[in-house]
């Protein structure tokens, strides 16, 4: 997508390649987006925000931006999100909190090769393979320093074109996925797991929807 869209690949707070992973901070995540999304005026006549994408626990604060401030995202597509506070009391979101509650409740007590091993062994959704060049170790630090994803502040969902995009394979994800459907959102669903963004039909989806939401005119 980068060859047809200016694209900014954004690294959330305690995602730095080379510095030792820290506990995550949703504000500060919510924060770099929105310095994204506000800074594209300074690069031309262009206008101030832009398309938003983002994947499993990036759509917590990729929504929580789109929240505070709608006037910058031209449209959201949430790839699987792990939005798990918006249907806290439904069955598929309550089974997957009874299961990995006492895992995070103990993360700063155990090391990082234990907590990778039993989160693995306690959900399917895991990536395993870490990023190309990157110590596993120091993605397995970066795993266990997530919080609660049931914790995250979100209350209300964005009034911004918004596209679900799901694998169709775990109901935890079908479940949110309806939640926001029911709210206005479009939900999508394209093969690949936890990752249907890296498929020839995910990718279509978004793009497709992309170039709808970008002939819309700009809000205000």
């Amino acid at each position: 997508m980068a060859l047809a869209y200016d694209a900014l690949f954004l690294r959330r707070h305690g995602f730095d390649p080379v510095a030792d992973p820290v506990e995550q901070d949703v504000s500060a995540d919510v924060g770099i987006i929105l310095a994204a999304l506000g800074g594209t005026a300074a690069h031309g006549d262009a206008a101030p925000g832009g398309h938003l994408v983002a994947h499993s626990l990036g759509a917590i604060p990729a929504m929580l931006a789109a929240v505070a401030h709608p006037e910058l995202v031209r449209s959201l597509v949430l790839v699987e999100p792990a939005c798990l506070s918006l249907t806290a009391e439904l069955p598929a979101t309550a089974a997957y909190r009874s299961l990995m509650e006492p895992l995070f409740a103990a993360r700063h007590s155990m090391g990082d090769t234990d907590y990778l091993r039993e989160f693995q062994r306690r959900t399917a959704s895991a990536t395993v393979e870490p990023p190309s060049g990157e110590d596993p170790l120091r993605v397995a630090r970066r795993l266990r320093m997530q919080p609660p994803p049931w914790d995250a502040p979100l209350h209300i969902v964005p009034g911004v074109p918004t596209l679900v995009l799901t694998g169709g394979w775990e109901p935890l994800y079908e479940e949110i996925a309806g939640y926001l459907q029911e709210t206005g959102a479009l939900h999508r669903t394209a093969a690949g797991g936890h990752r249907p963004q890296d498929s020839a039909e995910g990718d279509r989806i978004i793009r497709s929807f992309i170039a709808e939401t970008a002939r819309l005119p700009l809000p205000g």
